[in-house]
């Protein structure tokens, strides 16, 4: 689409040969328009602005419900981190919506990993503790995933639901990760130890930057 400044139109309408009545109306309808409203939306400036943009228009052009599902458990966690909390609960909600669909997926675990995670710290965020603690259990039912198997789950909220002092939820919670993360059994029973002894857990590893 051809853009022109603002200037330029009435120099353009003369050229086209529009009666000069006509021209008035049109120029004064422009008049109301919002500023800028004929402009291209400016392009993503920083770092979070790019990202952002990239995920959400691989979601906007999947060429399938499929390859939609997959775009959006990476869309719903690069929203979070970039602080679009609407975009990112609506693309969570609509992973899990899609989950049943693929349960045969490899990315199903991730799916209900991540949907629930996402809309758990938005919880968070917003004083709902309760709703906070039922989507880390949640994400804790996945069956797992060659990401999660190999790498462990995702423990932001659970880390967060430790610093506001609930303990009992993220023990329940590495139990349930025990069913798929076999090769860091050690990793939970050494959390969970510390948990019980008060102290802060050294998750340092699979935090989600």
């Amino acid at each position: 689409m051809m853009e022109f400044a603002a200037s330029e139109i009435p120099v353009m309408l003369r050229r086209a040969c529009i009666p000069r009545f006509a021209q008035s109306l049109m120029l004064s309808a422009m008049c109301l328009l919002p500023l800028g409203c004929h402009r291209k939306p400016a392009p993503p400036r920083t770092p979070q602005e790019k990202a952002f943009a990239a995920v959400s228009e691989k979601v906007e052009k999947a060429a399938s419900e499929e390859d939609r599902f997959h775009a959006l458990n990476d869309a719903s966690r690069v929203a979070y981190n970039c602080d679009m909390m609407d975009a990112a609960r609506r693309y969570a909600e609509e992973l899990l919506r899609l989950a049943p669909k693929y349960a045969t997926s490899w990315d199903y675990g991730n799916a209900l990993q991540n949907g629930n995670i996402v809309l758990g710290r938005i919880a968070l965020r917003e004083g709902r503790v309760d709703e906070a603690k039922r989507r880390l259990l949640e994400a804790g039912k996945s069956p797992g995933s060659p990401q999660m198997d190999t790498f462990g789950p995702d423990i932001t909220l659970a880390m967060e639901l430790v610093a506001k002092g609930e303990k009992d939820v993220v023990l329940e919670y590495f139990d349930l990760c025990r069913k798929f993360w076999k090769t860091g059994l050690a990793r939970l029973d050494r959390w969970s130890q510390q948990i019980r002894d008060g102290k802060a857990p050294d998750f340092d590893f699979s935090l989600e930057k």
